[in-house]
């Protein structure tokens, strides 16, 4: 096929040597098949920031440190130089992740380094060589369900632990081949740490794929598997080796709103009442 724009700069500077295929399309970024050498490969070409529907963008960057202060200040002023380097960072975040990842135990496509807005990595595959099916086009048995989420469970972990959320996992980022599950597509991901929405992240992340594995194995439902990983995180019990359960009891005091409500009503009661009768002892003085 026609060498797209974006990519002939690496098809000049040899790091590409034909594309063969376009082989999806999403909301930040085109992805096509190409050769590299004897090797096939994947080259994600992310849009242009007003061409991508990614919605709450500012969301997702929040907490991204950037370490050079004259990029940083561009970025916060919204000048040109500025919104080159917030799409640099926005690139590099998906390769800085993958490495990361890739270290701390988590199944994702391995990197080859992101040049000018393209990021080259390993195309999964199945042993025949066909391309690895994303998750919503997969069908199961309720103990492959039960197993694979297990597996899913344990890389949102291993992720927390390396202090990545993912921000936008669901079957539509995740490849299945024959060895399981492969996380993908990772340019939102936010620092647990740094991010004031990286617990309401990580708890969607862990809803949506315990949601669809449910269809084919409904306990899933009652398991609690969000609330038991981001407790042991935020104790600093987390570990990448953690056996986790699924299973979290709530914290009964913590839980119990309505009867720390009533006390303090009470107490607020009692102290108009305590004003209240040093008033009319003042007055009877």
């Amino acid at each position: 096929m026609k060498t797209p724009k974006r990519i002939q700069p690496l098809v000049e500077d040899g790091l590409v040597d034909e594309v063969i295929s376009q082989l999806m399309s999403g909301k930040e970024a085109t992805v096509y098949t190409v050769r590299c050498g004897s090797e096939t490969r994947c080259a994600k070409v992310y849009k242009e920031a007003d061409k991508r529907s990614f919605k709450q963008a500012v969301k997702y960057q929040e907490g991204r440190k950037v370490r050079n202060s004259r990029r940083a200040r561009a970025m916060e002023k919204g000048s040109k130089f500025g919104r080159k380097q917030q799409e640099d960072t926005w690139h590099n975040a998906e390769v800085d992740a993958l490495y990361k990842l890739a270290s701390a135990g988590v199944r994702v496509p391995e990197p080859y380094g992101c040049f000018d807005g393209v990021l080259l990595m390993e195309l999964v595959t199945s042993e025949d060589g066909s391309v690895a099916p994303r998750l919503n086009d997969v069908t199961m048995s309720a103990e492959q369900a039960l197993e694979d989420h297990a597996i899913v469970m344990v890389y949102v972990m291993r992720m927390l632990c390396a202090g990545i959320v993912h921000g936008d996992l669901s079957e539509f980022n995740v490849l299945v081949d024959d060895y399981g599950p492969v996380i993908i597509d990772l340019p939102q991901a936010v620092d647990a740490a740094a991010n004031n929405n990286a617990q309401s992240m990580f708890e969607r992340d862990v809803r949506n794929m315990t949601i669809y594995y449910a269809q084919y194995a409904p306990e899933l439902m009652e398991t609690r598997y969000a609330q038991e990983i981001w407790s042991l995180f935020e104790d600093g019990k987390l570990h990448p080796d953690y056996e986790l359960t699924g299973e979290f009891e709530d914290d009964a005091e913590e839980a119990d709103v309505d009867g720390v409500l009533l006390e303090i009503k009470a107490a607020f009661q009692e102290e108009q009442d305590r004003q209240e009768r040093i008033r009319e002892a003042e007055e009877m003085d």
